[in-house]
């Protein structure tokens, strides 16, 4: 079956069994991409959608169809943004700096001084934004064990986290596979993370939850969220294999797991943060959306 027909097909499923009437099917789709019928979102999620994976757009095209699809954030933006955000009354649900690392964080002390200057300066200007949170790194490992990583981003980020509690910004470090995407990141299991959190022990640091990477990682998705709800502060969604759209290609149900989120009684947002295939990527965007707005 060819591409197009079979996302046609599937969305057609997709109507009657997860989306719950949320969206219309029924009408012909163009190209590879279903036709949907704007609907008013439920507003149980806070959705939100990461900047990177829609670099084909400006901000302010990104912005406009954000708006029109019903979210209420544009993440993983740096400061010199946020104001484009703030004009189309978006905010920011986590925030990022420039040139920042994934491989060379907080697990290596020579990075320390450097990572915590940078880092203060964002908590800041988030805080006079009012961005309500900002992102880290643990780094790789370069042959340090788990106990050496843990020791290493505490003391690295201990500045930094009691600058938040002053300001009080949320900072979370992201969960990613080291099997497919990231080998040898350090941050790779929700047990790591979890001790890390209870190293620092402060309410301004919790785990972002990357459902596409622990999938890899871990399985066991909808239990390990109920497990650690209290250790995650933020939520991104990917289709697995291969990080694209929310649909029938790929092998996690979405809406359950996003249940599972709302029962833990998160109130926090859910970024969409997957690979857009579709032509039309607005459309790929607003289907995930619509899958996950439970």
């Amino acid at each position: 079956m060819k591409r197009r027909s079979a996302i046609k097909n599937s969305l057609l499923g997709l109507g009657t069994l997860s989306l719950a009437g949320a969206c219309d099917t029924t009408k012909a789709s163009t190209e590879n991409e279903p036709a949907m019928v704007k609907k008013e979102l439920t507003n149980n999620i806070n959705h939100s959608v990461c900047r990177w994976c829609y670099n084909d757009y400006s901000l302010e095209q990104l912005a406009e169809g954000a708006k029109d699809i019903g979210l209420q954030s544009i993440e993983l933006t740096t400061p010199d943004e946020w104001s484009i955000l703030k004009n189309y009354d978006l905010t920011c649900a986590v925030g990022t700096r420039k040139n920042m690392s994934l491989t060379e964080g907080f697990n290596d002390s020579k990075n320390h001084e450097a990572l915590q200057a940078a880092y203060i300066k964002l908590i800041d200007q988030a805080a006079d934004a009012g961005i309500p949170s900002i992102i880290v790194f643990s780094g790789n490992k370069r042959q340090l064990t788990d106990e050496q990583g843990i020791e290493n981003c505490a003391v690295g980020l201990d500045k930094v986290i009691k600058h938040a509690e002053q300001r009080d910004v949320l900072v979370v470090m992201e969960l990613l596979n080291s099997k497919v995407n990231h080998p040898d990141y350090q941050c790779d299991t929700t047990p790591w993370g979890a001790a890390l959190v209870d190293k620092i022990g402060s309410d301004q640091f919790k785990l972002l939850y990357d459902i596409y990477h622990m999938q890899i990682m871990e399985g066991d998705v909808i239990a390990t969220i109920r497990k650690y709800k209290d250790y995650i502060g933020h939520y991104h969604t990917g289709g697995v294999p291969g990080r694209n759209e929310l649909n029938e290609t790929q092998e996690l149900y979405y809406p359950a797991i996003m249940r599972a989120v709302l029962e833990t009684g998160y109130e926090g947002y859910v970024g969409q943060e997957f690979i857009p295939t579709y032509d039309d990527q607005m459309a790929a965007l607003k289907e995930s959306v619509l899958v996950c707005d439970v």
